[in-house]
């Protein structure tokens, strides 16, 4: 069944990249870009799905997964600022990358339900998954939680979250794809990923130290294994 899947997926991908070599003027690039990464995130929550995972860690994916998803609605009206990328980040450091990866993909797609899906909705999966697996890194190399490494990690995310996601607004709205118009797209988001990198730095400095001891203890107490 393992074989099948990674067929299915591999020839969905083959065949989308053919589509798009051969019809370059006609096909939508976003589509095609979303269609992709949805099927790698496919992937990635079958492989999750196949490991023995207890009653306690779904329990725990599903509750800071809706946590990082609700507290982002409230955020919405202002513009960049939500303690989304500080919850996954703080929930990759303390459990893992999986589990890091997991709930800031969950936490992208569930928002979303209300803020609106969309072709970009993979992307931001992706990219709140990469936040949770970058902090789980960080915490491999450090004995105990350096709150100054979380915070300029949250701060280089506030800055890659946008940048990575210019890909997606750049190749779905601007025309023509030239490097004239990839750098004024990277420009003009510039001031709202430097709200997105200060409100990480701020939500860290508030809640950081509290988060990761609530999470610590909560890890502690249920003997939580780091799905990694």
């Amino acid at each position: 069944m393992k074989k099948n899947f990674w067929l299915i997926v591999i020839l969905v991908v083959v065949s989308l990249l053919g589509i798009s070599i051969i019809s370059l003027d006609n096909i939508n690039w976003a589509v095609l870009s979303a269609v992709i990464l949805a099927l790698a995130l496919l992937a990635f929550f079958w492989r999750f799905e196949q490991k023995e995972v207890s009653a306690k860690e779904v329990a725990l994916v599903a509750t800071m997964a809706a946590l990082a998803a609700v507290s982002r609605i409230p955020f919405a009206i202002i513009m960049s600022v939500q303690p989304t990328t500080f919850i996954v980040m703080i929930t990759g450091y303390v459990f893992g990358v999986q589990t890091g990866f997991m709930v800031g993909a969950l936490a992208a797609l569930v928002s979303n339900f209300f803020l609106g899906q969309g072709p970009w909705t993979p992307w931001q999966m992706v990219c709140w998954g990469l936040c949770g697996v970058t902090a789980a890194l960080l915490a491999k190399k450090e004995k105990e939680f350096n709150l100054r490494n979380f915070i300029i990690l949250g701060a280089f995310w506030g800055y890659l979250f946008g940048w990575i996601m210019n890909i997606w607004h750049w190749v779905g709205f601007v025309y023509p794809l030239t490097l004239k118009t990839f750098m004024a797209t990277y420009l003009a988001s510039f001031p709202f990923d430097t709200l997105h990198a200060l409100g990480n730095i701020g939500f860290s400095l508030t809640f950081g130290r509290t988060f990761y001891s609530i999470l610590r203890r909560f890890k502690n107490k249920i003997s939580v294994i780091t799905l990694d």
